[in-house]
């Protein structure tokens, strides 16, 4: 049993999903926890990370994600739990407006293995839709269309979110290096 590091159930929902499909048990450990003001999601993960592992006893794994949208120079970026509290998806849609819509989402997984901190990442290219659209997923699903689809990240089931995602790219590079472990 493996715990995962999150406030946020619909994350740990997600990412139960992909780990039981691998034969992988996980414990959710709710816990908040501030995070640094970095540029970086993979700073902001790795020192949560950190300070993480003086709370909690034997291996654990948390991810950090950032939604970088190219015509606002890579805005909300690593700021965009704070920016989805703050402005949400209708603000990001207001800061848009007519401007261009190409986006990035990222997502950095850091695990503690006992010994020190192995990060993986994922990322999905997409545009930023002009409307909300769908009601499944959470945080800037309902603005997302990942490159080559016509629907929203919100639009989509999990499993068909699972199969493509920022954060499921980065859970499966974790889950291989889990495998690769475990042998």
């Amino acid at each position: 049993m493996i715990k995962f590091v999150t406030s946020n159930r619909n994350k740990f929902q997600e990412v139960k999903e992909m780990m039981e499909a691998n034969k992988i048990d996980i414990d959710w450990i709710e816990l908040q926890y501030e995070e640094i003001q970095a540029d970086s999601t993979g700073e902001i993960s790795r020192d949560s990370c950190t300070k993480i592992a003086r709370k909690v006893d034997g291996k654990f794994f948390l991810e950090d994600t950032g939604l970088f949208i190219d015509p606002l120079n890579g805005f909300p970026g690593p700021y965009s739990s704070y920016v989805q509290k703050t402005i949400g998806n209708k603000g990001i849609l207001r800061l848009l407006h007519n401007n261009g819509r190409d986006a990035t989402f990222l997502t950095v997984v850091s695990y503690w293995d006992g010994a020190g901190i192995i990060q993986f990442s994922g990322e999905l290219r997409g545009k930023i839709s002009y409307t909300e659209r769908g009601s499944n997923g959470f945080g800037y699903d309902p603005i997302f269309i990942p490159e080559g689809y016509e629907k929203s990240l919100a639009e989509m089931t999990i499993p068909e979110k699972n199969a493509i995602s920022h954060r499921s790219i980065a859970v499966q590079k974790f889950i291989d290096h889990l495998k690769k472990e475990n042998r």
